[in-house]
């Protein structure tokens, strides 16, 4: 997958997910087509983050990975909290941070952390599941097995979603993966939104953040 793919796909689904939270938060969900299209926006980030840190194995780079996830997740969730009404499960950042130290974990270590985790962070195993598969498809190129599991990680995100919408995203990564050309990267940039576009559409609903029980 070329640089600029994975740039481009990254803002697809930031707008995608700004959509879907914009008719949730403030529109009381009254454009479900908004929402049933940013079911493609989890797979889409699993798998770019997972694909850039192939790209660039070594230790350095997951630990600065996972510190930025993991810092934008804790400041994050107030925000989402104050925004859907719940503290549980937790947000997305959460998901992702935890997929990748799952991946990069001994398999005792690593199981332990899919079955108790899953119980905490947004898409639950399921989520989970997509950055695991994506890893292992990545780290045995050309077997059909990886994109099989991919493929069915994927689909079992219905039983969150309700629906197969998310199957799309594989779909965006396959339509875009060799675009040519470059982009300029941040590494803060989505994360820093993502925290940023959650107080403001909490902010202009008016909600009161929910007690933490």
């Amino acid at each position: 997958m070329t640089s600029f793919a994975r740039e481009w796909l990254k803002w697809v689904a930031l707008l995608l997910m700004t959509g879907d939270h914009v008719n949730k938060v403030l529109l009381a969900g009254a454009y479900p087509v908004l929402s049933e299209a940013a079911r493609v926006v989890y797979p889409i980030f699993a798998i770019v983050l997972v694909y850039n840190l192939h790209a660039s194995p070594n230790p350095a780079t997951l630990r600065r990975a996972l510190n930025r996830l993991a810092v934008a997740a804790v400041i994050a969730q107030p925000f989402h909290a104050w925004a859907f009404g719940y503290w549980l499960p937790l947000n997305v950042l959460f998901t992702l941070a935890l997929g990748l130290r799952i991946i990069n974990a001994p398999l005792h270590v690593a199981a332990l952390l899919f079955v108790f985790g899953g119980l905490f962070v947004d898409y639950q195993w399921a989520g989970l599941a997509v950055v695991v598969a994506a890893a292992w498809m990545l780290r045995h190129p050309g077997h059909w097995a990886g994109p099989a599991a991919l493929g069915c990680a994927v689909a079992a995100l219905y039983v969150i979603n309700g629906n197969a919408w998310a199957l799309g995203g594989l779909v965006l990564v396959w339509l875009l993966r060799n675009a040519p050309g470059d982009f300029p990267r941040s590494r803060w940039t989505f994360l820093s939104y993502y925290v940023v576009h959650l107080a403001l559409v909490a902010a202009l609903a008016g909600n009161v953040l929910p007690a933490v029980v």
